[in-house]
C-alpha cells in the first residue's frame, strides 16, 4: 500500500516507525524484512539461468 509521506507508523508493541519519503510503501502481506515497511518479498522470485 502507497501512503504519502512522511508517515509516523505505532506498532502494536508501541513501537514508533518513521518514514521522511515523500511515498512510503507500507507492508500488508507481512513477508517484509522490514515490517511494516514494504521491502518487496510479496513479489516472487525468479531465477534466471547464467548462459555464460
Amino acid at each position: 500500500m502507497l501512503i504519502e509521506g512522511p508517515v509516523d507508523l505505532v506498532l502494536a508493541d508501541g513501537t514508533p516507525v518513521r518514514s521522511d519519503r515523500f511515498m512510503v510503501a507500507v507492508c500488508t502481506c507481512r513477508r517484509s524484512k522490514r515490517y511494516p515497511l514494504c521491502d518487496t518479498s510479496h513479489r516472487p522470485r525468479v531465477r534466471t539461468r547464467d548462459s555464460g
